[in-house]
């Protein structure tokens, strides 16, 4: 097991009260596999890949309980710096927006070429070199005569391949993708998507894609954890929860992505919005939108059943979803 998050909890303390952002999600990835987390904004997604990854503010963030183990050791029980020499040489990151990631006054060579720097001990020279060869793999045109030009001269596109040659250049183990398609345009996202999966079969590392889109994820991902409100509340191999979700709020985000066999009915969209976190309802934080709620589902909080031995469903009433 290369990742394993066990009961992670993290909350933080607001004007309006004490926001419960992680409530005890759990989840492995192995090596070469590639786990997508889904759910809408505000679930905990990026909050979790955060505390994973030891940059979580603290405060006002704090963890409170569970276990995050790499390679079988705890994380969380590490000094800071020997957490700093895991991030970036054995875990990476890639963020969701390049341009505010990527320093506007520094060269992308040089920033490409730190990495080796600092982690490695490699000269200025062969460093830059080395920064060459890692804008040439993730297919950046004239890499040789671009690595000179600053972040804003790139486009949208190329800063997130920028940000995927950055955190691959130490060939990490684990590699947390924080919605790195946002704001690009479908042919765009595609690509990026395609080199991702390529990049991970060719290193053979493990890949955790963080996402509120569907549709993104389908040709990518071998298993997905559909959050929401802090939780897990679904966990299935990537085909048999596209066959037959488990959980009505996943059946909810299937509903929701467009189709072209349903070109002229009106787009399906899941009721209300998201709890606040400062104030999730009891028993089943989805029972307030969800089309199957019933008394139980008002007062008693639901387990993540297992529905057979690769999936579970934080839904008293999974036999009924899953039987559509």
């Amino acid at each position: 097991m290369l990742l394993e998050v066990r009961d992670l909890r993290v909350e933080f303390r607001t004007r309006e009260g004490v926001a419960h952002a992680v409530n005890g999600v759990t989840y492995q990835v192995d090596a070469g596999e590639t786990l997508a987390v889904l759910g809408e904004s505000g679930s905990g997604k990026s909050v979790t890949a955060q505390a994973v990854m030891g940059i979580l503010d603290m405060p006002p963030g704090r963890i409170t309980g569970g276990e995050i183990l790499f390679r079988g050791q705890d994380l969380l029980k590490l000094k800071e710096d020997e957490r700093r020499r895991i991030r970036g040489a054995e875990m990476a990151m890639i963020f969701q927006d390049a341009l505010s990631a990527l320093n506007p006054v520094l060269t992308v060579g040089d920033q490409l070429a730190e990495m080796f720097v600092v982690h490695r001990g490699t000269s200025r020279k062969d460093a830059r070199a080395r920064a060459v060869e890692l804008m040439d793999r993730v297919r950046i045109p004239a890499a040789a005569q671009r690595v000179r030009d600053y972040p804003h001269q790139f486009s949208g596109g190329m800063r997130q391949r920028i940000m995927i040659a950055m955190a691959l250049a130490l060939e990490p183990a684990l590699v947390i993708a924080d919605e790195p398609t946002t704001a690009l345009d479908v042919t765009v996202q595609a690509q990026v998507m395609d080199l991702l999966a390529e990049l991970r079969r060719e290193y053979r590392m493990g890949l955790v894609l963080i996402t509120h889109d569907l549709g993104v994820v389908a040709d990518v991902a071998d298993r997905i954890a559909v959050m929401y409100a802090g939780r897990i509340v679904e966990s299935a191999p990537v085909h048999d929860l596209y066959k037959a979700p488990a959980h009505p709020y996943t059946r909810g985000l299937l509903d929701s992505i467009p189709r072209l066999d349903l070109k002229g009915r009106e787009l399906y969209a899941i009721k209300g919005l998201p709890p606040s976190l400062t104030r999730i309802p009891p028993g089943c934080a989805f029972h307030p939108r969800c089309p199957m709620a019933r008394d139980v589902c008002r007062t008693d909080p639901p387990p993540l059943y297992e529905v057979d031995q690769r999936r579970g469903s934080a839904c008293h009433f999974w036999r009924e979803c899953l039987d559509g």
